[in-house]
């Protein structure tokens, strides 16, 4: 009866790894880790000056931020609340919903839950896919998020990046075969994609702060867990030694 039952939890675990596997398929490896605390640091610094003048983290308030990632207050006062305000105040973007619906078409929405809502790497695919499209009102598209309404607010960063098609059908759009940088950025390939994931990485801790207790918390578990068998398993064996 025991193995049968330890068959089915390997089965669902195996089933739970193999969904997730399919949800997240075409997207290259974040590689996003909570316990780099410097590339948590870095994703901040990139988030505030390149994405809080549109975007809001309305969960999140500077002094968690702070204190999670080990950052000093007044730091944090001087770097990251552009807008003035306290250090206990939530982060909400200076632009008004209705400046945003003008320039781009829609509000730009808040990202407090983004990395929950998306498979693990998306935002990290995402910021390295956008490129040159006249016909979008922005002039950006992107390939893992066609006709999205955001301009690439990294593009100096990465460079000006433009489609390569291969030829469609007759009656068909062209296909995007890949993207290629047409006019270099302040950083090299290996550069950007780092601050991909650091903002990738940061907006992941954003999605859930309490995963870096819980996953400090986990490796006592497991040792408490394993203790516990142990003595569990003496305790049954005294128990049962004299049952033949």
């Amino acid at each position: 009866m025991f193995r049968k039952i330890a068959a089915l939890l390997v089965a669902g675990l195996i089933g739970v790894g193999v969904a997730h596997a399919s949800e997240e398929g075409g997207l290259a490896p974040a590689n996003i880790r909570l316990d780099d605390v410097a590339s948590m640091q870095r994703g901040a610094r990139l988030f505030f000056n390149y994405c809080s003048g549109c975007h809001s983290l309305r969960f999140m308030r500077y002094s968690r931020i702070a204190e999670d990632l080990k950052l000093d207050p007044k730091d944090v006062e001087q770097n990251f609340m552009f807008g003035g305000g306290k250090i206990g105040d939530p982060v909400i973007s200076p632009m008004p919903p209705a400046d945003g619906t003008a320039w781009f078409g829609k509000a730009p929405p808040d990202l407090s839950l983004e990395a929950r809502a998306k498979p693990e790497g998306w935002i990290y695919n995402y910021l390295k896919s956008f490129y040159v499209d006249p016909s979008r009102p922005t002039g950006w598209n992107n390939t893992l998020f066609p006709n999205v309404s955001m301009p690439n607010a990294l593009w100096e960063l990465q460079g000006i990046q433009t489609a390569v098609t291969k030829p469609a059908a007759e009656g068909q759009d062209a296909v995007i075969e890949k993207l290629e940088v047409h006019t270099p950025g302040r950083q090299n390939a290996e550069e950007f994609d780092r601050t991909a994931r650091d903002i990738a990485t940061f907006l992941q801790y954003v999605g859930e702060p309490a995963a870096l207790q819980r996953e400090s918390m986990g490796v006592w578990v497991l040792l408490y867990l394993a203790l516990f068998t142990l003595l569990a398993y003496l305790l049954k064996h005294e128990f049962w030694k004299d049952v033949h």
